[in-house]
């Protein structure tokens, strides 16, 4: 439904505001604001990385994506395992490769290759080319970091999520086959997520490292991810009923998530900063993520489902990227302009190369996923 959305989108941005009450448009199993979500986690990298990473916390865009890939994962493997009581790896790991991959490594190549010839700044050094071919670059990141296309490093946190699927979908399967029930399975999660806080704690408190080592790693960034897995499991708001009423969730749980969101911001010690943010963040944005998905046409959360929101959502990843690259290519060849110009370029010039990958390389695959798709 992707590929019927998008070109509907272009026909006519504006003539269904709420492309949740088009049943025309709307998949088969749609989690409302998700792509709305999508496109403004992307926007906040975005800025970041533009020039106004001082203003615009980038690293929140990031923890939110990564919220949203474990929702969105484990609430499909959940629809799967309630649907057929088990999970077909191939299957999974099949479409997770032609998602991720065909894109990724076409803008890969696109990147080492402009580099190689000179159109973009920078150099090639093979060990980080093949950190990046085979989805280590974070660990390279950390220990090394250098010798990549100019802009490529935000690859790091795609290396974090492909570990991600590596070994979650295993963890999840032994649950269920164990008979926990879900509020067993979001106390492993929740254990998990506070082994990774101690552990963050024990690298910055006790050992000193740098920040880097915390920020990129998959063994410290997990509990972002499975922050979401814990909503997919219990409390799901697409699958499980409401455990509080409305006016909660509105009025008392997302003013909580809020204000713990701009706590997080706001505290300012580096210890802080790469030990308890990612936690009280992973917690401030479940609320945000309910409230939005279960009360789509309420106050704020209207605007992530209109649909050029939407359709933003759809290009996210190939956005993801391109982005950071595109900002530095556009500063080497226009740094006679101010931010404001540089930026809004490059988010043209990104727009257009995001659009002309899914046309060439993400859409041809989607039919080709559904064939592998049990949920």
């Amino acid at each position: 439904m992707e590929e019927k959305f998008l070109a509907e989108s272009l026909q006519s941005l504006t003539s269904n505001p709420n492309p949740i009450d088009n049943k025309k448009t709307k998949p088969k199993f749609y989690i409302p604001s998700l792509d709305g979500m999508r496109t403004a986690a992307f926007f906040i990298v975005f800025l970041a990385h533009a020039g106004l990473g001082h203003f615009i916390p980038g690293g929140l865009g990031v923890t939110i994506l990564f919220f949203m890939s474990g929702y969105l994962i484990t609430t499909l493997l959940r629809k799967e395992y309630e649907k057929y009581q088990t999970i077909n790896f191939k299957s999974f790991y099949f479409r997770r490769v032609l998602r991720i991959w065909p894109a990724y490594y076409f803008v890969l190549l696109l990147g080492a290759g402009l580099t190689i010839f000179g159109w973009l700044e920078g150099e090639i050094h093979l060990p980080a080319f093949l950190s990046q071919v085979l989805h280590y670059n974070n660990y390279y990141s950390i220990f090394i970091g250098s010798g990549m296309t100019d802009g490529s490093n935000v690859f790091w946190s795609l290396a974090v999520e492909e570990h991600f699927y590596l070994i979650f979908p295993l963890l999840y399967i032994f649950l269920r086959k164990k008979n926990l029930s879900s509020q067993q399975q979001m106390f492993v999660f929740g254990g998990l997520c506070l082994a990774t806080l101690v552990w963050r704690c024990i690298l910055v408190y006790a050992l000193g490292v740098t920040d880097i080592r915390t920020y990129y790693a998959s063994d410290t960034r997990l509990d972002s991810i499975l922050f979401g897995s814990i909503l997919a499991v219990h409390g799901n708001p697409v699958m499980d009923r409401e455990s509080y009423s409305q006016t909660v969730w509105k009025y008392f749980f997302l003013p909580g998530g809020i204000v713990l969101i701009l706590f997080s911001l706001l505290y300012r010690s580096p210890e802080f900063q790469e030990t308890f943010r990612y936690t009280i963040q992973g917690i401030g944005i479940y609320p945000i993520f309910v409230t939005a998905i279960r009360f789509p046409n309420w106050g704020l959360f209207q605007l992530l489902n209109l649909n050029w929101i939407r359709l933003l959502g759809i290009l996210t990843y190939s956005l993801y990227l391109v982005h950071h690259t595109v900002i530095y290519a556009v500063q080497d060849y226009l740094p006679q302009f101010n931010k404001l110009i540089q930026g809004a370029v490059s988010l043209l010039i990104s727009l257009v190369l995001a659009y002309a990958i899914y046309l060439l390389v993400e859409n041809p695959l989607i039919q080709v996923r559904k064939k592998f798709s049990r949920s």
